[in-house]
């Protein structure tokens, strides 16, 4: 296995580091990354089944089990208590689906849930991605896993990137871009690391009127070029050819039917049809909103076992690179979900007209609510 040169500087975003830092009594071993040279076909699009749309809007079965469901903020952010992953019900799983999509991004804790578990799960909302370049588990059959793992080998570089440019959609470029996403931690600095995300509904939704129409007759770009690009430079073989895909400014979440913005600083290039200088100043208008409006997003402290899921339809997402020189190590299943719809290809694929009304999540049937505040973990 590779070592990589002591305090190899990085860009963590498009240019992976190679090796590690040569641990191998690290009890995880077995996950690090690796880099295999297979080649994969272009992806075609495929017919997608949202199991969201299956559930009891009032999500009794799911809010029933759990001892304590806390709102993390008005926007964004649910945790809940008292979940096994493992032993969810198909009802549960569906109306789990409904509350991530309602809330943006669920967490829960003391999830004792292993990768293969993870994958199951992942399975149920959708076919598994698999990435072009970034690393999967040494452990072979676990191609569908996506490695995010840093050591004090791999010192990220400053100047190599900004840390708005960090704030990203998963894999937005591809046609059909993932939907219910799974994260979770199996080690964990000692402090550091947080991860935090953003809200494309409270986005849209601080919008003037005028500014939410305009934004919604567009269309951009969202490429893989940079990532394979960065993954090259780094001798990493690109098991996928990198592609361009175009998809609406504004999209419309398939069960909530609420609007959402979808762009985000690492994969967007520019908006279609308008003068550059314009696409320029929306895309960094929006940028700057995703990456600084603190009123849409959340930020998560991580625990051993804490497992976070997220649609990544309508948040964006970001890490903290602050704890070098440990080591932080995390499994990702990241099922697709379909083409993105605009506002009027939505209404015409569904006779449906979209609902930007505020979710409710008020107590339901005897579970515990406890509305909670924004951390503080940056006072």
């Amino acid at each position: 296995m590779v070592k990589a040169a002591a305090e190899q500087k990085i860009n963590p975003f498009y240019s992976p580091g190679v090796g590690d830092d040569g641990d191998e009594s690290y009890e995880y071993a077995r996950y690090k990354p690796r880099f295999p040279e297979l080649s994969w076909a272009p992806l075609e699009e495929f017919p997608v089944v949202d199991r969201g749309l299956s559930a009891d809007p009032d999500k009794k079965a799911l809010l029933s089990a759990a001892t304590k469901v806390i709102h993390l903020t008005p926007a964004i952010g649910t945790e809940l208590e008292g979940i096994d992953l493992r032993r969810l019900s198909d009802a549960q799983k569906d109306e789990l689906a409904l509350l991530v999509a309602e809330r943006g991004v669920v967490f829960l804790r003391d999830q004792p849930i292993d990768i293969h578990e993870q994958l199951q799960l992942g399975r149920y909302f959708g076919t598994l991605h698999k990435h072009a370049t970034t690393p999967v588990p040494r452990e072979e059959g676990l191609e569908e896993v996506h490695v995010v793992y840093n050591d004090s080998a791999h010192k990220p570089d400053s100047s190599a990137f900004s840390k708005l440019e960090l704030w990203h959609t998963d894999v937005s470029y591809e046609v059909q871009p993932p939907a219910l996403t799974s994260l979770k931690v199996i080690t964990l600095p000692p402090y550091g690391g947080d991860t935090l995300w953003s809200s494309g509904y409270a986005l849209f939704a601080g919008l003037s009127p005028a500014f939410q129409e305009y934004l919604s007759k567009l269309s951009a770009v969202h490429s893989a070029v940079a990532q394979a690009q960065g993954a090259r430079s780094a001798g990493i073989h690109v098991r996928r050819q990198e592609i361009e895909t175009v998809h609406p400014v504004v999209r419309v979440h398939p069960v909530t039917g609420k609007r959402s913005i979808y762009v985000n600083p690492g994969f967007t290039r520019r908006i279609l049809d308008v003068p550059k200088a314009e696409s320029d100043a929306i895309l960094q208008f929006l940028f700057t909103q995703i990456a600084q409006n603190t009123d849409h997003q959340v930020r998560f402290r991580w625990t051993r076992d804490a497992i976070a899921l997220w649609d990544n339809r309508i948040v964006t997402h970001t890490a903290t690179f602050d704890f070098w020189p440990h080591r932080r190590h995390a499994l990702r299943v990241t099922p697709h979900g379909e083409r993105p719809l605009s506002v009027k290809a939505y209404e015409e694929a569904t006779g449906k007209v979209f609902s930007d009304a505020p979710v409710q999540n008020g107590a339901q049937n005897g579970h515990s609510e406890t509305l909670g505040k924004v951390p503080k973990y940056n006072d």
